[in-house]
């Protein structure tokens, strides 16, 4: 008797969960490729809270980390084909606005605070503007990426000091020509073959952000995390229009407000992480070397510039005199 109750009850509990998630108007399918342990999954975690709370369960999100719905080009494909409605990416949207190239380019911004007034005046409004024009996708909220740092297992503090060090890129050929301009000699390869490359000295330094500086165990090889900040980007939240606009009024508000809540969060969670990441690279006997950021910029800039077209172009100097 018991037993039946028991089971009874599962069943009703069941069917109660069922009707609540077919009783949605919409439901929104987020795909992105980090783990549920990182930031970006944390913050969209809180954008689901927020939406399905002030939505009065009106508006379902399920989000899927880890490339569940497949790579970041293919959840954008999914999402203009109807079968996904959220993502998170950067600058692959450039293969349908080419204004969102500025989101890796070289040297584009000074520090963090540029950055921001960068993205959150109207040279973000432009970016995002021609994203949805073109793309289909609206952006709902950005989020700050670490800068890109040199590793390396001498001091680097000025271009000059590369001479010719033997450098892993990934294969973007504005990286690759930016440092060659630099003085290094880089070498596009494939992020699972860096570490192993640098324990047998086939390279001799690398660049990324601190985060996977750590997470890639690069402090065993690596003595020194060289400031240069030489790609500063961002990383947009969007959403498809079509999804968008078939949505009243009222749910389209619920969405902004919620993005807006969710942007903040990120915020928080970046900070904390960095200083994190900072002292954690730290403690694994790394040091942090201060370098000639002026140098490196100026440097590099004949290389940057050439890579990019006439509107590209008037962009980025709309940036440099922000």
């Amino acid at each position: 008797m018991i037993k039946r109750l028991i089971t009874g009850a599962m069943i009703g509990a069941a069917l109660i969960g069922s009707q609540a998630a077919l009783s949605a108007d919409f439901t929104l399918r987020f795909g992105h490729l980090a783990n549920e342990q990182n930031i970006w999954h944390q913050a969209a975690e809180k954008f689901k809270e927020e939406v399905e709370a002030n939505s009065d369960g009106r508006i379902e999100v399920r989000i899927y980390p880890n490339e569940q719905l497949g790579s970041e080009m293919d959840v954008i494909n999914s999402i203009q084909l109807g079968t996904a409605e959220m993502t998170i990416t950067g600058e692959s949207l450039q293969n349908w606005a080419p204004k969102a190239a500025m989101m890796a380019v070289p040297y584009a911004f000074r520090d963090s605070e540029h950055l921001h007034a960068a993205v959150s005046g109207e040279i973000g409004e432009e970016i995002e503007a021609q994203i949805t024009e073109q793309a289909n996708l609206v952006p709902l909220a950005w989020f700050e990426r670490g800068p890109r740092e040199l590793t390396s297992n001498r001091r680097i503090e000025h271009p000059d000091d590369l001479d010719g060090m033997r450098l892993r890129v990934p294969n973007v050929p504005l990286f690759v020509d930016t440092w060659e301009a630099l003085g290094a000699r880089p070498t596009p390869m494939a992020f699972s073959e860096v570490f192993t490359a640098l324990q047998q000295n086939t390279i001799q330094a690398q660049e990324n952000p601190l985060s996977l500086i750590e997470s890639a165990s690069f402090y065993e090889v690596q003595d020194y995390v060289n400031l240069t900040g030489h790609v500063r980007s961002w990383i947009y939240v969007v959403i498809g229009r079509n999804t968008l606009e078939s949505m009243p009024d009222d749910l389209q508000q619920v969405v902004f407000d919620a993005a807006a809540v969710m942007q903040d969060y990120q915020a928080e969670l970046f900070d904390e992480d960095q200083q994190r990441l900072e002292q954690a690279l730290t403690d694994r006997g790394m040091e942090f070397v201060e370098v000639d950021i002026e140098a490196f910029a100026e440097k590099a800039r004949p290389a940057v510039l050439e890579s990019l077209d006439d509107e590209q172009r008037a962009l980025f100097d709309a940036i440099q005199d922000l």
